[in-house]
């Protein structure tokens, strides 16, 4: 009889360890006891949660330098659209994964360029976001996807030369409506791609982050990941800037998510160096959090308002969308 007591106790007390064991034993990144509802009420479907992996300013170098053996897709150029909304023809420029397969459906990022610059700006040969994504997805950091570099410029293209800067910041806006209802339903057309808004990102700096912030809002049923690194002003009404062309709002108040059109992942952030758009960013951040929306928004030390920002938040980024 001793020995059969002897026997339960050494088992009870074996399950207990083992018990303890585990439960000392979760991942670094697994959310506690007190917000894991929290956290999977922020997961997406597959149960990756961006908003729980921090975020990290330190990419090196070589991540955005040409390697040997590394296959960096096909890149289109001044690929052709007819856009409604600008009434003439626009042109975009598209990256196509390594590997691409028409017979796969990919998701789908669409990326503005800053004020003043162009489609080739971010997708072109040896420019940052390819060669950036390219050896992110040969390393096994992002999915295969298509990226397209937008051209804000949504006007009549033979006066494109001619416009001011003010007037550039309202064609701009136009660009808003043209990705949603023109440029998306080409890309749709003659590209194998996933529909839907769990299948399509949105992101863009400086002038393209207040975009983006825009496009994404107004049209929450199209993009599930919005990102918009060191924003302008523009997006809505704000102390900064004010009675400029670059403070008048898009927006009277952001548009309220509802729990079906919450985004998957809304990301902001904006470097400590950044001389114009530090104020607006946080100011975009905490209004998000008084509408109880849900975003990850970063005050970056040692960063200022260039590529070699932009280009550590890409990277970031692609590491959260459509996962």
């Amino acid at each position: 009889m001793k020995r059969i007591i002897v026997a339960l106790l050494l088992i009870s007390a074996f399950a207990l360890s083992a018990c303890t064991n585990a439960q000392n034993s979760k991942p670094e990144n697994a959310p506690s006891d007190s917000n894991a509802v929290s956290q999977k009420a922020t997961a997406d479907e597959s149960g990756f949660d961006p908003y729980a992996v921090k975020n990290t300013y330190d990419i090196p170098d070589s991540y955005f330098e040409k390697k040997d053996g590394v296959d960096y897709g096909t890149i289109q150029k001044d690929v052709n659209y007819y856009s409604t909304t600008a009434g003439d023809n626009k042109q975009c420029n598209i990256l196509l994964p390594a590997g691409y397969d028409q017979s796969q459906a990919y998701p789908v990022m669409y990326i503005f360029h800053g004020f003043s610059g162009s489609h080739s700006d971010q997708i072109d040969t040896d420019s940052y976001v390819t060669l950036l994504y390219g050896n992110m997805l040969n390393d096994g950091l992002t999915v295969p996807m298509i990226l397209v570099n937008v051209d804000m410029y949504t006007d009549k293209q033979s006066d494109k030369d001619s416009k001011t800067d003010e007037e550039l910041r309202y064609i701009y806006d136009k660009a808003i409506d043209d990705v949603a209802v023109d440029l998306m339903p080409f890309i749709e057309k003659n590209y194998p791609v996933k529909t839907g808004r769990e299948n399509t990102a949105v992101a863009g700096m400086s002038e393209g982050g207040a975009k983006s912030l825009c496009t994404g809002f107004k049209w929450l049923d199209k993009f599930g990941y919005i990102a918009g690194f060191a924003p302008d002003t523009g997006v809505i009404p704000t102390e900064y800037y004010k009675g400029t062309f670059w403070n008048t709002p898009v927006f009277e108040k952001l548009p309220q998510p509802t729990e079906q059109n919450t985004p998957y992942y809304l990301y902001m952030a904006v470097g400590s160096k950044d001389p114009w758009n530090i104020d607006c960013t946080l100011y975009y951040r905490d209004v998000l959090n008084e509408m109880g929306v849900k975003n990850q928004t970063d005050l970056v030390d040692g960063y200022g308002h260039d590529y070699k920002f932009w280009r550590q938040c890409f990277y970031i980024y692609l590491t959260k969308v459509f996962k």
